[in-house]
């Protein structure tokens, strides 16, 4: 069975380490942890792992976060992977910092990149693991959050909670989505 996991985020080394990005994170705490490397493919950088049994198909969109659907659209196409085998990492305003939810389908919430997706594809169907990165800013200023690095203290706390990212990633992969949103989310 094919996978395709898609991290959002945004290209260049001045978005590398922000909230926005943690689709990105994600996905690179999972290639580092398998040992695996990205490579530069049509639209995205793109890492192949196996894991019990399963193919899972690494992608970070090259195109920007408002463009990622052109992106996603393209890899599942290319591999052939159905949407329901498809899971966005997207960082979530409404979430408290590190809370996790994974849904089957769902509207945007206002996430531009989430939005082009359900644009390119034409349905919002398709599963998605929201990463909560609070919402700690004043009115109007949305933006600069969002692309701004996380603090120290959210940076500490990073790592387990990617990791349960990744196990949860795991168990979509191997146990279903029902059967992991029972486990996994709050």
């Amino acid at each position: 069975m094919k996978y395709l996991i898609v991290g959002l985020g945004n290209i260049g080394q001045e978005y590398e380490l922000t909230r926005h990005n943690i689709g990105f994170l994600i996905l690179d705490r999972l290639a580092d942890n398998n040992k695996i490397d990205f490579s530069l493919n049509r639209l995205a950088e793109t890492a192949e792992l196996k894991y019990k049994g399963r193919q899972l198909f690494l992608v970070k969109p090259t195109t920007f976060m408002n463009l990622s659907g052109k992106a996603v659209a393209y890899w599942m196409q290319h591999l052939k992977i159905p949407k329901e085998n498809v899971l966005v990492l997207v960082d979530d305003l409404a979430l408290p910092f590190g809370n996790m939810r994974l849904r089957p389908k769902g509207s945007s919430a206002g996430h531009n990149g989430l939005k082009n997706i359900e644009l390119v594809l034409a349905t919002q169907d398709y599963p998605r693991l929201r990463f909560g990165i609070g919402n700690n800013f004043s009115k109007g200023h949305q933006a600069d959050f969002v692309l701004s690095r996380f603090d120290k203290v959210e940076f500490e706390e990073l790592p387990p909670k990617m990791d349960k990212s990744i196990e949860i990633i795991q168990a979509f992969c191997t146990l279903g989505i029902e059967k992991t949103m029972s486990l996994f989310n709050d």
